[in-house]
């Protein structure tokens, strides 16, 4: 017989802990406002075999929190797994950043990361070809800063109008409700921007060995404030300190089949061996006068910055020591926010993350609550405003005002508040629709190709590529992707073309 794995032996030692007491323990039965019950397993019925009766509170009770037990499932990123740990300095940066978190080597914060997958529902497999989230909370003393990425530098689109179309053309079809591969291909195909995202998903690194295998990216352009408010522009980058390891498609669908918790289970065994993940955290930097003289866009997510260009900075390491002790209260609640920025710490010009700075905590006031800061896994260390009120307010904040002017007191704006943030910008320009869809959209994605790829790569991606076009039923989208591809390299559209041709013998 095969060791328990630690999962396993967690779940014994729940039961152990839970077995029955005895019959004489004071561990009594209640309602939720704590009154005892009579009956626990019984309804109040008219008689034996009457009607049970409106006034059985405890029974309503049961059945009106039952029907409340599942809040909504996140639009994406639905299925996932977290764990906390720590953030520790290892590099100084403080002439670019007046962040406490970064404000003295062996500095360390306590730190939550959500992994997950984009498109799949809540009950999806761990090991299908997905991008994967990869989100980290810092718990600073300045309040909570939130690094909200992917496991890649890059993304499918560069304007926020365009995230529902895309995410709709990668869920279920709505007569069907089930997958549509004519769907998916024909939104690649209509959106040039999206084909070196799409090259990364369909490459080796597609699907993951689990989570403790793989990179993460802030994949946006955030700014660094420095000494003085000065500006810098980051590209935040985690690398896995376990080694990049991904899945052979074939065994990755087998996974799929007989153990859809793959990763989750993976990350939590590690974790509760005492084999804690951790990863080696850098920054590209890249100065304003650096940014204009670029021939693309830098705060364009479609795009990598060159690392021969801007290196890679080391600045500290973060690890995960402890699993969930409750996967729905710290995992299905978890709220992550790019607009959660601390002092030294800010964003950019970057179109996809000037909508995610709405988007996100829309999202979850949508689906947990306007109160949802106040979850404890959500909580910052202080909070002082003039908020109040709304669904499950806990920390309300007693009788201080709440209302700003007023002669009573309360919080007022701290005199170093304007010290984390940058000098004041000049924007100008015309206020109309300027289209970004037709910026140069094959050179990286040639590159990557090119200098990135070796032959065995470059043919596994023409392989992963027709194994999804051959689901593909109308030719004129199947015709249309492969031209795209052969917008970045004759070869690879030769090659697809020629996989395609292995698959419908």
């Amino acid at each position: 017989m095969s060791k328990p794995t630690p999962a396993q032996q967690q779940l014994e030692l729940w039961y152990s802990k839970n077995k029955k007491k005895h019959p004489d323990s004071d561990e009594h039965s209640t309602d939720a406002s704590g009154v005892p019950l009579v009956y626990k397993d019984t309804s109040i019925t008219v008689g034996k075999y009457g009607p049970i009766v409106l006034t059985d509170w405890n029974l309503i009770e049961q059945l009106a929190s039952f029907n409340r037990e599942r809040i909504s499932e996140r639009i994406v990123h639905a299925k996932g797994a977290g764990a906390f740990g720590y953030f520790e300095v290892t590099d100084d940066i403080t002439d670019l950043t007046i962040s406490k978190v970064f404000e003295r080597v062996g500095k360390k914060t306590p730190i939550a990361v959500r992994f997950s997958q984009v498109a799949g529902n809540l009950g999806s497999a761990d090991t299908v070809r997905d991008p994967r989230g990869f989100a980290i909370k810092f718990y600073t003393e300045e309040g909570i800063w939130d690094l909200v990425g992917n496991n890649t530098p890059i993304f499918f689109m560069r304007d926020p109008i365009n995230f529902p179309m895309f995410i709709h053309s990668q869920k279920r079809n709505p007569v069907t409700n089930t997958r549509d591969w004519n769907m998916f291909w024909d939104y690649m195909s209509l959106s040039p921007e999206s084909i070196h995202q799409f090259m990364i998903l369909f490459s080796d690194r597609g699907i993951p060995d689990g989570h403790r295998h793989m990179n993460g990216y802030g994949s946006h352009t955030f700014s660094l404030i420095g000494p003085d408010r000065k500006l810098t522009w980051v590209k935040f980058i985690y690398r896995t300190d376990q080694g990049i390891k991904n899945l052979d498609p074939d065994k990755a669908d087998k996974l799929a089949g007989t153990d859809p918790d793959y990763a989750l289970e993976d990350l939590y065994n590690a974790i509760s061996r005492g084999q804690f993940p951790s990863w080696t955290f850098y920054i590209q930097t890249m100065t304003p006068e650096q940014a204009k003289k670029l021939d693309f866009n830098p705060f364009d997510i479609t795009k990598v910055w060159p690392q021969k260009q801007f290196p890679l900075k080391r600045v500290g390491k973060f690890v995960l020591n402890r699993n969930p002790t409750n996967y729905f209260a710290e995992v299905e609640q978890i709220a992550f926010q790019p607009s959660n920025l601390t002092p030294g710490i800010g964003a950019s010009a970057d179109r996809l993350l000037q909508g995610r700075l709405f988007s996100y905590p829309d999202a979850h006031r949508y689906r947990l609550g306007i109160n949802y800061n106040e979850i404890p896994v959500n909580c910052p260390f202080r909070v002082r405003n003039f908020q109040r009120d709304g669904h499950m307010a806990i920390n309300n904040q007693g009788g201080a005002p709440n209302y700003h002017p007023n002669s009573f007191g309360g919080p007022e704006v701290s005199k170093n508040a304007e010290k984390g943030v940058s000098k004041p910008s000049t924007v100008s320009g015309e206020e109309y629709w300027f289209n970004l869809g037709k910026e140069d959209n094959y050179t990286q994605p040639r590159c990557m190709y090119l200098n990135v790829l070796n032959a065995g790569a470059k043919d596994r991606l023409a392989k992963n590529i027709a194994s999804a076009l051959v689901k593909v039923t109308v030719e004129d989208i199947k015709n249309r992707v492969i031209t795209e591809f052969g917008k970045v390299h004759t070869d690879l559209a030769q090659s697809i073309k020629s996989h395609l041709q292995n698959l419908t013998i």
